[in-house]
């Protein structure tokens, strides 16, 4: 019989979709400023510093989800893994958040909107990993039938997430604060920390 493995794989697959929502916070991409700006370098400053240690957070998440995959592991294996991984994405996103809301306004064309639509959506992917944390606490790991299909539920809206919203740290990050933060040697760090597996980029 079927069991969890390939549905766990399927949850693997999304999640290093939502990956990449790290990395559009990290802001790598964009050549160096060449201007100086030092109000919106000290901001960046601040911002990397804080998501560096988080996105390794999610990777780790990530890999131990990851990992659940390889082995036969079984149906109580894989929530608690997945729980915790689930429970790890929550605090990282809410703390990636709170650095942007810390850092304050970024010194750009309308940043405050900027600045609290990304937070927004940080704390919003905070609390939908917190929801899926609670569904998977709720499946039934003696049923392995309904645990694999309670896990493809989950997996399902993960993909959703991934695919989701983040439009507002892409528009917080363009421009002068992308390339700000692009000088940052804590957001490269954590760019490469949170990046996908290269084999896993398919894009539906």
């Amino acid at each position: 019989m079927e069991g969890t493995k390939p549905v766990n794989k399927k949850l693997a697959a999304a999640l290093s979709g939502g990956a990449v929502l790290v990395l559009a916070l990290t802001g790598c991409s964009g050549s160096s400023a060449d201007g100086k700006n030092d109000a919106l370098d000290a901001w960046a400053k601040q911002v990397c510093e804080g998501v560096q240690p988080q996105a390794k957070k999610i990777e780790a998440a990530n890999a131990a989800i990851q990992k659940e995959t390889s082995d036969n592991s079984s149906p109580a294996d894989v929530q608690k893994t997945d729980a915790q991984a689930f429970q790890d994405m929550s605090d990282a996103y809410k703390a990636i958040g709170a650095s942007v809301s810390s850092a304050g306004v970024p010194k750009v064309d309308g940043g405050k909107k900027k600045q609290q639509d990304a937070v927004k959506e940080l704390d919003d992917l905070g609390a939908s990993y917190a929801s899926l944390k609670q569904q998977v606490d709720k499946l039934d790991t003696k049923d392995q039938a309904k645990f694999a299909d309670g896990l493809k539920d989950i997996a399902t809206q993960l993909d959703k997430l991934s695919k989701s919203g983040n439009d507002a740290l892409k528009n917080l990050e363009e421009g002068d604060v992308g390339k700000a933060m692009a000088k940052q040697p804590s957001c490269k760090s954590a760019a490469s920390a949170s990046a996908p597996a290269s084999d896993s980029t398919s894009n539906g």
